[in-house]
């Protein structure tokens, strides 16, 4: 098989292990940097191999619109355009549909929507998402869902069973998973028994891997877990679980807890950009006055090229006069940060000692989280 997944340890419901796949094995749990636009921002492939990446998401939706996922597949696939030889997760448009287009019209057959870069007019259905998404070419492509605000039971009910049949849809539009790996998308936001019915018709589709959406867009950190607690075990114990846009250092290690293996979120290189930096005692902005005369670095435990070299009092200076080569720096250090952070928490399941990592850190982080 192209694509299995190992489970090496356990600990309590946290899970360490390997995906295997045609471009490469991901140690689990892992934090998958975001390229949206087949770019991870500011940060080249050079650098994310450096700093530990192993898998790296793009965006089905932005690279339909521009360049074109045909032009891509004509150039090689993904993997050979943005010259990045490792594993990629392409999303299947569905979000972005839905929060960034301006939409049309949905229907139980598809979404008509219009571009937010020009305004043309464009359709998205199930059949259509799987071929945007075999033309990119990524390794774990995913199924064609609805994403509703979390808390509303009447829209979410809604977007549930729009989302099972889209699921099955998705299916038989890719019943082959030797080259390119389809996740399933479980829906149901806050509520147990929406999750437990998306859950019993995808389990039913034998997929390769499952992800939890719909969490993170609008409900509170504690309805998030909540959510998890149950939502995480109606998915197989054999079949990899990926946290869909979550990416904040303290929902990483809660949602390991749970049981979750695989993440992904524009938070580091977003958050770089606006001149602000994960440590171990939180997040802090380097714009700030108490960095304008320190010579320490953002992190002086951390092996990232921005943390071995420069000073936040250099850092700074770039983040006040607009330079992008801050914008590189902070992302690059934000990005090793969480892949560290997932390197730690992997160790610790090895060693049974997860629920005292996570203790340790949270008691730190969160003091400015």
């Amino acid at each position: 098989m192209s694509f299995e997944f190992e489970r090496l340890a356990a600990d309590g419901r946290a899970r360490a292990g390997i995906l295997h796949t045609p471009h490469g094995d991901i140690p689990t749990p892992v934090f998958a940097p975001v390229g949206t636009q087949a770019t991870v921002k500011a940060v080249p492939p050079r650098d994310l191999r450096e700093i530990g990446a192993s898998l790296v998401l793009s965006n089905t939706y932005h690279l339909y619109l521009r360049p074109g996922d045909e032009l891509v597949r004509d150039m090689g696939g993904l993997h050979h355009f943005m010259a990045w030889n490792g594993p990629i997760l392409t999303d299947s448009g569905g979000f972005q549909v839905f929060s960034l287009a301006q939409i049309n019209k949905i229907d139980d057959q598809g979404v008509t929507f219009r571009s937010h870069i020009d305004g043309s007019k464009h359709r998205f259905t199930p059949e259509k998402s799987m071929e945007i998404q075999e033309h990119l070419g990524g390794d774990i492509i995913m199924a064609f869902d609805q994403c509703p605000q979390p808390t509303d039971r009447a829209i979410v009910e809604k977007a549930v069973a729009r989302t099972n049949a889209w699921a099955v849809r998705s299916r038989e539009a890719h019943p082959d998973d030797s080259v390119q790996a389809l996740f399933g998308i479980q829906q149901g936001g806050i509520f147990e028994d929406l999750r437990a019915q998306s859950s019993a018709t995808l389990t039913g589709l034998g997929f390769p891997g499952y992800a939890i959406g719909g969490l993170a867009v609008g409900e509170t950190k504690a309805q998030m877990y909540q959510a998890l607690d149950f939502s995480v075990p109606m998915l197989p114990e054999d079949r990899p679980r990926y946290l869909m846009g979550v990416g904040a250092p303290d929902d990483l290690v809660n949602a390991a807890l749970r049981g979750v293996d695989i993440f992904d979120c524009v938070m580091p290189t977003r958050i770089a950009r606006h001149g602000a930096v994960f440590t171990p005692d939180g997040t802090t902005n380097m714009r700030n006055l108490e960095h304008a005369r320190a010579e320490t670095q953002i992190d002086d435990t951390c092996s990232c090229y921005c943390c071995q070299n420069f000073s936040r009092a250099y850092l700074r200076h770039l983040v006040k006069a607009g330079e992008l080569l801050g914008h590189y720096l902070l992302s690059v250090h934000n990005i090793r940060f969480l892949i560290r952070h997932m390197e730690r928490i992997r160790q610790a399941i090895f060693e049974g000692q997860l629920q005292a990592y996570a203790d340790a850190f949270l008691a730190r982080y969160l003091q400015n989280p």
